[in-house]
């Protein structure tokens, strides 16, 4: 499958495809607010970005932030290593396997050792900056859509090929 055109970006946005691969990791300065049963579950600007070609961001809260139930399984990132995964719990709601780690991150992602990342998709709302993002289609890789951000992005149905 060929590889769709890329949207150049207008003042202010980036496109998805002038990050990295290996990917980056940056930190965001924009306070960051999850909520998840009704409530706000974090709220900081103490987290960080992963930026990596072709997939929106994908934004990860420090672990102390929120509340965290082991979850069964685990995957590879190539770069990142072995994830763990959790489900995110706010009072009596659950998102079932809803973040994951990097708990022996490898060398170059060491400040993801006590981070995590959440699907937004899973939670009630996740916020930067004030706005409100859009979950990436697919869920696969978690990013987060701000309208800073622009395609096409990796992950949803018929882009396996890119």
């Amino acid at each position: 499958m060929r590889r769709p055109t890329r949207t150049e970006p207008a003042a202010g946005q980036e496109s998805v495809w002038d990050y990295p691969r290996p990917p980056a990791v940056e930190p965001v300065h924009e306070r960051v607010v999850v909520r998840l049963g009704g409530v706000v579950i974090a709220e900081t600007t103490a987290a960080v970005r992963v930026l990596e070609t072709s997939h929106p961001p994908v934004y990860y809260l420090p672990m102390a932030e929120l509340e965290l139930r082991p979850a069964d399984g685990s995957s590879m990132c190539e770069f990142k290593g072995r994830a763990r995964y959790f489900d995110v719990v706010s009072g009596d709601t659950v998102a079932p396997r809803a973040a994951w780690n990097y708990p022996n991150p490898e060398p170059g992602y060491e400040v993801l050792r006590d981070m995590v990342a959440i699907y937004p998709s899973a939670m009630d709302s996740c916020e930067v900056g004030g706005e409100v993002v859009q979950a990436q289609d697919g869920d696969f890789y978690g990013g987060w859509i701000t309208s800073k951000v622009v395609g096409p992005f990796k992950g949803g149905p018929g882009t396996l090929g890119w």
